[in-house]
């Protein structure tokens, strides 16, 4: 039986460590059929070494989100890797440690600016690269952290996530026409590499201890991964601007 993503070609950015959601969104989707190639930044070195526990080999090539001579030269390496592309997954965010762990209002404008650039602007600028690969239309998925609340520590992250979420919707809106849906999966708290750079993370992760109707596996990142590669297949082919939560349910939760 062939998988969701059969014949699917897919580039996948944020491969940092095995316990990252996109290399579960990157083994998943080997596991369904798609052909994936990694991005990283700033060591490839390390991305192709955490590649090698792929089910199968993906290239990696070398993309800043900020560096307009790296977006630039997308298209071509992709098109001479794969031809083209069905899908694109967004797993980029960061803030300077100015910017987090309670510092919100004392946050410097140059931090705030850089985590919004490399958080929220970087979803239009990698869909925008990858574009003119997508002629049959495609599926861009980004991931974020329910912004819809102020957490414990997260600071400009949240602005950031708030700013990616509206990013979304401007292009889902605006890439329609073109049969490019992008949508967004929030995750609940993972202990991946974003996670330990927030200072007083256990403080945040404590929220879905006491309120997840599911029993939520921080150490687990494979259902967000799925999420992610769900939203690239055909099964949800006039879904656009939505915000999937794969999260336990914290989200439903009152009081």
């Amino acid at each position: 039986m062939s998988g969701i993503l059969e014949g699917k070609r897919v580039l996948i950015t944020g491969v940092l460590m095995e316990s990252s959601i996109a290399f579960h969104t990157a083994k998943v989707a080997q596991e369904q059929g798609a052909e994936v190639i990694l991005t990283a930044f700033p060591r490839p070195t390390l991305t192709e070494r955490i590649a090698k526990k792929l089910p199968r080999p993906a290239k990696v090539i070398e993309l800043d989100v900020t560096n307009d001579e790296h977006l630039a030269r997308v298209e071509d390496v992709v098109r001479e890797e794969l031809g083209g592309l069905d899908g694109v997954v967004h797993s980029i965010g960061f803030a300077p440690q100015d910017a987090l762990g309670g510092n919100f209002l004392h946050t410097p404008f140059e931090s705030v600016a850089t985590a919004m650039h490399v958080s929220a602007f970087s979803l239009k600028s990698l869909t925008m690269a990858c574009l003119p690969l997508m002629q049959n239309g495609g599926s861009v998925v980004g991931l974020t952290f329910d912004a819809q609340f102020a957490w414990p520590q997260y600071d400009w992250m949240g602005p950031a996530k708030a700013a990616l979420e509206a990013t979304s919707r401007y292009l889902a809106r605006d890439l329609g026409k073109q049969n490019v849906r992008c949508n967004l999966i929030s995750a609940g708290p993972l202990s991946s590499m974003a996670a330990k750079s927030i200072p007083g993370f256990t403080d945040l992760a404590k929220v879905w201890d006491e309120r997840s109707p599911l029993q939520w596996d921080m150490t687990d990142p494979e259902p967000a991964g799925r999420g992610v590669v769900a939203l690239l297949s055909d099964f949800f082919p006039k879904t656009t601007g939505e915000i999937v939560h794969v999260d336990g349910g914290v989200h439903i939760m009152g009081a």
